[in-house]
């Protein structure tokens, strides 16, 4: 019984450790539950109503650009709960909750607009049809992307250089193979995490794969 609770204690110390990242997670939990309680056809209007399409940011882009970041279209919520713990906690506890909260709305606010403006311009030469205008377009993803990127800078050289093409080649790769406008936000948003270097300053020491693979081996 000890053994739990210690485990117990720790994971909860974790959790208190990066505040942000875990309202942020429950509050996703709360919405992805409401969802499942929705019919299919409330739940298409439902988001809609909340998403970063062009008519919604046309009509109210404050509402809608924090609406959107609460949701998650289909409501699958484990694996962002996996992503949330591995990218996000670690960042928050990292830089701090008003630096990763930056970095966060940072990419979600400036991917999203680049993004629907880069679509917008497609509807308008003819390349993109009218009705894209109300394309879903929700969810956390864009800061998650951010949030990965910036971590680039929490792992010392030579092994940054690998993590920083890694993560390029991950959201760049879809770009050259019949890119949407999804994929441009993406690849944008992670564009945007690496330049928030100005926002790692002073933070703690980059860590070294080499000297935690000597602590284990010692």
């Amino acid at each position: 019984m000890r053994i739990f609770r210690g485990l117990g204690d720790k994971a909860w110390a974790y959790v208190r450790s990066a505040p942000g990242t875990y309202v942020w997670l429950a509050v996703l939990f709360v919405t992805t539950v409401a969802l499942h309680h929705m019919s299919p056809e409330f739940e298409q209007q439902f988001l809609r109503q909340r998403s970063t399409n062009i008519h919604e940011l046309s009509d109210n882009p404050l509402r809608v650009l924090v609406a959107s970041a609460m949701w998650i279209e289909r409501g699958h919520w484990v694996p962002y709960a996996f992503l949330y713990t591995v990218f996000h906690a670690p960042a928050e506890r990292w830089l701090g909750t008003v630096r990763w909260l930056v970095v966060c709305v940072a990419a979600h606010v400036l991917a999203t607009l680049i993004s629907e403006g880069a679509l917008l311009k497609g509807i308008h030469d003819g390349i993109a049809p009218q009705s894209a205008v109300n394309t879903m377009d929700i969810g956390v993803s864009y800061a998650l992307a951010g949030v990965m990127a910036v971590l680039a800078y929490r792992i010392a050289t030579p092994w940054r250089y690998s993590y920083i093409a890694v993560i390029l080649l991950v959201y760049g790769l879809p770009l050259t193979e019949s890119p949407t406008f999804t994929d441009l936000g993406h690849f944008v948003a992670s564009l945007i995490g690496l330049a928030c270097y100005p926002l790692v300053r002073g933070r703690r020491k980059a860590w070294n794969p080499k000297e935690t693979l000597a602590a284990l081996k010692g």
